[in-house]
């Protein structure tokens, strides 16, 4: 993996967060509580699951044992 589709994927990431957040508050506005985060949890999953793909290749490259390209 190159550096730049690591910090390309840092941002999707982080703009999945922010995408599960908008969901959340906007179905609340229309649906109950359950329901909104029954929708924003797959997203919020998601980024937490990619963060923490992206740590392991970060700690990978600062230990030297897969470097980033």
């Amino acid at each position: 993996m190159n550096r730049a589709r690591f910090v390309r994927l840092a941002l999707f990431a982080f703009g999945l967060g922010i995408a599960a957040f908008v969901v959340r508050g906007t179905t609340r506005l229309l649906a109950p509580y359950g329901v909104a985060v029954a929708l924003s949890a797959p997203l919020l999953f998601a980024a937490a699951a990619l963060l923490a793909g992206l740590v392991v290749v970060a700690t990978l490259d600062v230990t030297g044992i897969r470097p980033l390209e």
